[in-house]
């Protein structure tokens, strides 16, 4: 569904933030991308989505193709169009705007006919949340509500490959769960995905594939599964140090880039 080949990605013409990098993402599969602040995850969906250029950046190597066409360059909307919606991180709702009208805005490249419509009521019976409060204002929703209406306003596009960014990202446990519940069921639908996130739990539990990402590079892939139960991902990302290993926090994070690429 998604290829990325040797992307390259330079901010303001000096900082080259992605160094290389290269993924695929399986169709109807889920993808997790790994990796603590300031590993370039954004950066990687800001390319993979045609947004570089409002953060003055530029992709100067490399390739991204969507479905076997390449789509680096494009415009955003296009690539839309063509299938792809993103939730960036924060729950960037239209605050003042009410839920309704939140979805609505997400159908926006595909018009008001019995499509959207259709959308709206799958939207409708996966939040049932949202459907108790489809006149309030998106703004005074709590961050669970305001989550699960970006994930739904990304849904009324009907996209054919769904990118998260951070989805978990200030929730409590139990709402991390729902979350988590609400990507595999948008997985199972037919809905590939790319999972950007800091929490490996969650996001290996429901991966086909990850990626970790550390100062602009991949440094370790493979199967979820794999991941899993790989030493290094269990004591630096999942927080379980194996006999004789130390933990994360006693561990400098070159010394963590030292070991990875030996």
């Amino acid at each position: 569904m998604l290829r990325v080949r040797n992307l390259e990605v330079v901010y303001g013409g000096v900082a080259l933030v992605l160094r290389g990098i290269s993924l695929d993402v399986p169709t109807g599969g889920v993808a997790a991308v790994l990796g603590a602040n300031g590993a370039g995850k954004t950066t990687l969906l800001r390319a993979i989505t045609g947004l570089l250029g409002v953060h003055r950046g530029a992709i100067t190597k490399g390739t991204v193709e969507f479905d076997g066409k390449r789509i680096d360059g494009m415009e955003p909307a296009n690539i839309v169009r063509m299938g792809m919606s993103q939730v960036m991180e924060g729950r960037r709702t239209f605050a003042e705007l009410t839920v309704d009208e939140n979805l609505r805005a997400g159908a926006y490249t595909k018009g008001s006919g019995p499509e959207t419509k259709a959308n709206f009521e799958k939207v409708m019976d996966l939040f049932p949340v949202l459907a108790k409060r489809r006149k309030s204002v998106a703004g005074y929703l709590s961050g669970g509500e305001q989550q699960m209406l970006v994930i739904g306003r990304a849904l009324m596009q009907s996209p054919r490959l769904l990118l998260l960014d951070e989805p978990s990202l200030g929730l409590a446990p139990l709402v991390v769960e729902q979350i988590r519940d609400i990507i595999v069921g948008v997985n199972e639908a037919g809905t590939s995905v790319v999972l950007v996130e800091q929490n490996a739990t969650m996001a290996l539990s429901i991966a086909t594939v990850g990626y970790v990402l550390e100062t602009g590079r991949v440094v370790k892939d493979g199967p979820a599964e794999k991941l899993r139960d790989d030493a290094d991902i269990r004591e630096f990302y999942l927080g379980i140090a194996g006999e004789g290993r130390r933990s994360f926090r006693d561990i400098k994070s070159y010394r963590r880039r030292k070991r990875w690429s030996a």
